[in-house]
């Protein structure tokens, strides 16, 4: 395999080129009319969206009641089919930049030897992927050579799969080779594997704490092995590693050719089906719902089975159902997802392919979303049983078909902040702005407590105006704010008149610049940005506690920390 440069390569060729929309003028007269005569004969034909009679999980009868009372119209096809529910006519203003500045020298010059960094992953197929692609920027602070991550085999998610079974491992070393050395398998002396210094660092760690606590190991004991390797680098780097970040998370890491293959089938499928599909990852499982603490609808059942499944963290403070919900940190039902899309402008006619676990009530939990869009599918139903089998034992592998699709479509609906919304906003970002919709679950919470008292018309309105700021678009978010996997904002840059789509060459790392020649900057949020990192507050990006002081344990898992504390973590990351 021919070695690729690091410097200089497109950062389209898995992409489609975005291009701006131009307007198309008509004659007034003939467009109005054509205009009202369409409006008048659809606002007769089509009538509200139809809800289910199955009631589902929670506000199931209120919503029957709502929009069968008033036999209010949804959104014209003229309003459904909008342009801006598939993309922002600024989104090819943008483009991912992540070449690394001149300042940035080869892996030849910077890696020294006796220097050999382990990292074994935690939790879920893409919270491991955040420990890898910070494992690289550690690699590169301590000027390391990485030998390739350990995968999790024995986290809640219980998968079995190596790093060469989920990802293309020729490719990922190759593609590195000038920003950090990499290796198949650990350091040899005498024809054994020698032994590594076993030690963690804190969350969010900085270059300096990693200079401080790690380095003087490493050139002790030359083998370093850090476990449950999972956020354990800060957001606050120079612009040259967060490139880097970039360049591993969007083209190093890629899936190996079965898993590959599959989700591109899918994505043919799908696209067979209709022009555009909603990818939908609904994050509705027995889990979740226990974690969050918050009440659906389902009376007794539904507190007992939850209820029982809460207890196995005695961490968790009791549960506010109501202040919960208030505050949106409580996930939409599938039904209230549904009537965010119709809302937001979505035709019932739209095709959707759910990536989610096992959804908690099932069928009748599902049927009311389904009601909206009949057109509804999933892995199972899009691929057959000699295609998907060899997949089934391996939730990583199951997952990265999931990604694969989300990544393809052309809205990305999350229905929680967890680790496959981040990444895949992030890289939907970088890549062209493609629509990603976040629900603004804390101000849609009245707007679903009231909706019965209002008309279609007013209903659609007020979601469009709430989701304003949450569908994805450029200028959403300033930089520095957020976190960095979901918003990784010094690897975007903006276009201007003089700039191509693709800059090939060291000086990318500058950004864009506008015709007086200032660096333009992505727009400051209307919003407040809720991340589990400010959440978490049990390691600091100063940490001087000394919770992550080195210790030489042949545990992998943390000793320090409670069991049920991981096990939360690895359940909730993906």
């Amino acid at each position: 395999m021919s070695q690729p440069r690091r410097r200089g390569y497109p950062h389209h060729h898995l992409h489609a080129q975005q291009v701006c929309p131009r307007r198309v003028a008509l004659p007034a007269v003939a467009a109005l009319l054509l205009l009202f005569l369409a409006v008048s004969l659809l606002s007769i034909a089509i009538s509200a969206p139809p809800l289910t009679d199955r009631p589902g999980l929670g506000l199931g009868a209120s919503s029957r009641r709502s929009l069968r009372r008033s036999s209010r119209h949804p959104p014209t096809s003229v309003q459904s089919a909008r342009d801006d529910l598939w993309g922002s006519e600024f989104a090819c203003n943008f483009y991912g930049c992540s070449n690394s500045s001149s300042k940035f020298p080869d892996s030849s010059v910077t890696t020294q030897p006796d220097r050999y960094l382990i990292i074994v992953t935690s939790g879920g197929l893409n919270q491991q992927r955040t420990g890898i692609v910070d494992a690289v920027v550690a690699a590169r602070i301590l000027n390391a050579t990485l030998v390739v991550p350990i995968l999790d085999h024995t986290s809640f998610w219980k998968d079995s799969s190596n790093f060469s079974e989920i990802f293309d491992i020729d490719w990922f070393i190759s593609f590195l080779a000038k920003d950090v050395k990499i290796i198949k398998e650990p350091p040899e002396k005498g024809g054994k594997a020698l032994r590594p210094y076993k030690m963690r660092v804190p969350r969010k760690c900085t270059p300096q704490c990693y200079l401080k606590r790690v380095l003087p190991a490493l050139l002790k004991k030359h083998v370093i092995r850090m476990t449950k390797y999972d956020y354990r680098l800060s957001n606050k780097l120079d612009t040259d590693l967060q490139k880097l970040r970039c360049r591993v998370n969007y083209h190093a890491l890629r899936f190996t050719d079965p898993i590959q293959e599959l989700g591109k089938k899918l994505i043919q499928r799908m696209r067979q089906k209709s022009k555009y599909f909603i990818a939908l990852h609904l994050r509705f499982e027995r889990d979740m719902l226990a974690f969050s603490g918050c009440y659906y609808g389902g009376g007794e059942k539904e507190r007992t089975e939850l209820g029982a499944i809460r207890k196995r963290w005695k961490t968790l403070h009791t549960s506010n159902p109501d202040k919960g919900r208030r505050q949106g940190r409580c996930p939409l039902t599938p039904e209230e997802v549904g009537l965010m899309l119709r809302g937001l402008g979505y035709r019932s006619d739209v095709h959707i392919y759910a990536a989610s676990g096992e959804i908690y009530g099932g069928e009748d939990t599902l049927a009311p979303l389904k009601v909206l869009f009949p057109n509804f599918h999933t892995k199972e139903s899009l691929s057959s049983n000699d295609e998907l089998t060899p997949f089934l034992t391996h939730s990583s592998r199951m997952a990265a078909i999931d990604f694969i699709v989300c990544d393809g479509s052309d809205a990305f609906v999350t229905n929680n902040n967890g680790n496959m919304a981040k990444i895949l906003a992030g890289r939907r970002r970088y890549f062209g702005h493609k629509r990603t919709i976040r629900p603004n679950a804390k101000q849609l919470y009245p707007l679903f407590m009231n909706r019965e008292n209002m008309s279609w018309d007013a209903f659609s309105s007020q979601m469009r105006t709430i989701q304003n700021g949450f569908m994805g678009d450029p200028m959403e978010v300033m930089p520095g704010r957020g976190e960095f996997h979901a918003n990784p904002t010094a690897c975007i840059c903006e276009k201007t008149s003089q700039s191509p789509v693709v800059k090939s060459g060291s000086g990318s790392n500058q950004g864009s610049t506008n015709s007086t020649g200032l660096r333009k900057a992505i727009g400051e949020p209307t919003y407040p940005i809720y991340t589990d990192e400010e959440v978490d507050g049990s390691d600091t990006e100063d940490d001087s506690s000394g919770n992550g002081e080195m210790f030489d344990t042949e545990a992998d898992d943390d000793s320090l920390v409670r069991q049920e504390d991981y096990e939360l973590e690895e359940i909730l990351s993906d």
